[in-house]
């Protein structure tokens, strides 16, 4: 049995398999898409009957001549449905994007399904890609490699708020949001003021985005988090294309993320977010920038960028604070987790990495369960207490290690780890099955 080993640790070749299903479509959960004019078919959930979608996602792996260990090379390969039966690809050397060895060169591919397999083109070797893996070929048939199917976990998926921290949406009601609505089973739909107003916060935010096929650009699962309704971090499907200037991750027309850390539609996600607003004077003056540093799936993407102006289409800056706004840019975009520390009243670690037990119960609420309130703590047995300690120390190890502040300069914040390649397995309840939702209209 073949091992992965990743910064959490080593998992099972059938934990990987059960992970890699999840991207595979899961009798129970068919539904039909909602129809964007101008872009085409929203999915929310998994297709059933849409042939592009079990052959998206990410492939990791070794390629190099037979029984040659030393020249053997890691690849990693990110999948893209686009129109009609076409296919983009971007494959690298070292690994996925956010990882240790992750080598930034690209090698862009295109290819086109034929029933139920794909042949990407345009690098060093020919791909073979079936919903479970890839197979390379060199240019005299032979065969390097074979990469797998893997499912990244955001390090911060599932992440606790902190103690001072105040709970905007946990899917129990909407009281903390102005034109806030839910969905039938518990989550926040796109197009939500945040009625609490802040200054210096720390925000984490999780969101899932709609399987768009058809749609490019900034057409293809749009949303964003307007801070003070002025400076929008990016919120897009930019996941196996090139790092986009407007991509996810992006300080919107003005600087693009330092690392495309977009997963796939359709899985959970994470955006947290260290703002600290601007400083006027008296006289409505301007005398200090604001500044963000934030991390998509537990990977830092902006450091610490000082915003000069409003971004795009935000509100102009001014003394007096202005909502946090979840923008609706007319796509499904669904999220969950909300919460934020209000930093001129407390401070806390940031970002808050999840336990592994946090995140492994997160990744399994992908598609129509409820998450389920927590329970009061049982009191441990005797036994019990030596696993308690172990994990317990295994959060404490993971959790990135404070820094001092500055007045003149918010702290270089500590890295999170890359995202994680864990098992997640999606268990919605029996017999239920989400209802079809109605996309808002589209905004500018």
């Amino acid at each position: 049995m073949s091992l992965h080993f990743n910064t959490f640790g080593f998992h099972s070749a059938p934990a990987l398999l059960v992970a890699a299903m999840l991207l595979i479509p899961v009798s129970g959960y068919a539904q039909k898409p909602t129809i964007i004019p101008g872009k085409g078919p929203a999915y929310t959930v998994p297709p059933e009957d849409e042939p592009n979608y079990p052959l998206m996602g990410e492939f990791v792996g070794q390629i190099g001549a037979k029984g040659e260990k030393k020249n053997r090379q890691s690849v990693a390969l990110q999948i893209r449905p686009v129109a009609g039966d076409q296919f983009h690809a971007i494959a690298f050397y070292g690994g996925l994007p956010g990882e240790p060895n992750h080598q930034s060169e690209e090698m862009r591919l295109i290819g086109l399904r034929g029933n139920d397999s794909l042949v990407l083109s345009g690098g060093p070797w020919a791909i073979f890609v079936d919903p479970k893996g890839c197979n390379l070929v060199s240019s005299n048939g032979k065969l390097l490699g074979r990469l797998k199917r893997v499912h990244r976990v955001s390090p911060t998926l599932g992440a606790k708020a902190p103690e001072g921290a105040t709970v905007l949406f946990d899917g129990s009601n909407v009281d903390h949001f102005v034109n806030g609505e839910m969905t039938d089973n518990g989550l926040l739909k796109q197009g939500a003021l945040i009625s609490p107003m802040f200054q210096d916060f720390d925000l984490h935010v999780e969101f899932r985005l709609p399987y768009m096929p058809q749609a490019e650009g900034q057409q293809r699962g749009n949303s964003g988090l307007y801070l003070q309704s002025r400076y929008e971090c990016q919120v897009l499907d930019s996941f196996g294309t090139e790092k986009m200037f407007n991509g996810l991750g992006a300080l919107y027309r003005m600087k693009a993320p330092d690392v495309n850390m977009a997963l796939p539609p359709l899985v959970w996600q994470t955006y947290d977010v260290h703002f600290t607003a601007p400083r006027w004077a008296s006289d409505g003056s301007k005398i200090r920038n604001a500044h963000v540093t934030s991390w998509v799936n537990g990977v830092k993407v902006q450091n610490d960028v000082e915003l000069v102006s409003k971004t795009g289409a935000g509100k102009p800056e001014e003394p007096t604070l202005s909502p946090i706004n979840i923008q609706d840019h007319g796509d499904p975009v669904r999220f969950r987790n909300i919460w934020i520390v209000d930093r001129g009243i407390t401070t806390a670690e940031f970002p808050v990495i999840a336990s592994k037990k946090q995140r492994q119960a997160a990744a399994k609420l992908e598609w129509n369960e409820k998450p389920k309130p927590e329970e009061p703590a049982a009191e441990p047995a005797k036994d019990a207490a030596p696993a308690e300690k172990a994990e317990k120390e295994e959060a404490a190890k993971e959790q990135p290690k404070s820094e001092g502040k500055s007045d003149a300069k918010p702290p270089a914040k500590p890295e999170a780890k890359p995202a994680a390649k864990e098992s997640a397995e999606a268990a919605p309840p029996k017999n239920e099955k989400p209802k079809a939702e109605t996309a808002k209209s589209e905004q500018n």
